[in-house]
């Protein structure tokens, strides 16, 4: 992390001294390795960076920061990016304090004031990906019928994530001993680590015969029977590499235009947020959701099939109930 931490030329007033916030977070990578997953270093690092920019730019120190800097950062932030974007950069500016042992800022109350500015200016609601339900899917499998290697990747791919209700990192992270079929035509795939299991107690979803069908027809053209199950295809229809997390989106993308389905929201969450969707409407509560989703906090289903959920509420079966 601190390859990307740089202070400006206004150093006078810091009472701790450049190599000492080195060698601190020094320590504190060699001590967080392990402990934090690469998708999260990788953001503090991105978010850190951006910060810093701003900071040179504007003359100020980046680390450590006054809560006048953070804010002024949020303030300037808040004309182009969404608040949730901004709201991660604090919080990436706060974990790269306490790793450096100073003072926090983004604790300070002018921080605090700032945020809710943010929110009263732009308001907290984040847009949510286009779902990629049920309807999207049979679609999607008319308009690509698999014959090709590419394809057949794309279909199993889509098929998983569904029935998993994956994030796209679990999917990627999928092996081919993950995988296993059963006699009556469905499978089950172990996820062995995921962004709310990080100690790696794992879990078994189960796939349906239609994904299971999918994805035997790729590994079986595709002659994998070892290593990453899903895998980037090549020109030639060689096999490459496992996909990257950030192919995904671009994959579902893909299918919806194809189909004929407006693919300006699609993103690597839409398969999620689209079973998701499809289990509320056909009767699943919020807890058996979130359990097949691996949410911990009910807050994102229950912002997924809010929709939905309207009307089944009281104003729904008032008019039911009068026919």
């Amino acid at each position: 992390m601190a390859k990307h931490v740089t202070s400006s030329t206004n150093t006078a007033t810091n009472a701790i001294s450049a190599g000492a916030i080195a060698k601190r977070l020094t320590r504190y990578a060699q001590q967080a390795e392990g402990a934090l997953s690469p998708n999260t270093l990788r953001a503090i690092r991105a978010d850190t960076a951006v910060f810093t920019t701003w900071c040179v730019g504007q003359d100020m120190t980046a680390l450590p920061a006054s809560p006048d800097t953070v804010a002024g950062f949020i303030d300037t932030m808040a004309v182009h990016k969404k608040p949730a974007t901004i709201r991660r950069y604090v919080a990436s500016i706060g974990h790269l304090h306490r790793a450096a042992e100073v003072a926090d800022p983004t604790k300070a109350n002018v921080v605090k004031l700032a945020i809710k500015r943010l929110g009263r200016q732009h308001g907290s609601r984040q847009q949510q990906a286009a779902p990629i339900g049920e309807m999207v899917v049979e679609r999607i499998l008319a308009t690509t019928p698999g014959k090709t290697l590419t394809e057949m990747r794309d279909i199993a791919l889509l098929m998983t994530a569904r029935d998993m209700l994956g994030r796209r990192s679990e999917v990627v992270a999928l092996h081919v001993h993950d995988v296993a079929f059963s006699d009556d035509g469905s499978a089950t795939v172990l996820v062995r680590r995921s962004k709310t299991d990080t100690t790696g107690q794992g879990a078994v979803l189960w796939l349906s015969p239609r994904t299971t069908k999918a994805l035997k027809l790729w590994l079986k053209t595709a002659a994998i029977t070892e290593g990453p199950l899903l895998r980037s295809v090549l020109k030639g229809s060689k096999i490459g590499g496992p996909l990257d997390a950030g192919t995904v989106a671009r994959i579902y993308k893909k299918l919806a235009s194809r189909a004929g389905v407006d693919a300006s929201a699609i993103s690597g969450h839409s398969a999620r947020v689209g079973m998701a969707q499809d289990l509320v409407a056909h009767g699943a509560e919020l807890p058996e959701v979130m359990q097949a989703g691996r949410w911990k906090s009910p807050t994102m289903p229950a912002r997924y099939a809010e929709r939905l959920t309207a009307g089944r509420g009281a104003v729904a079966q008032y008019y039911g109930r009068r026919g």
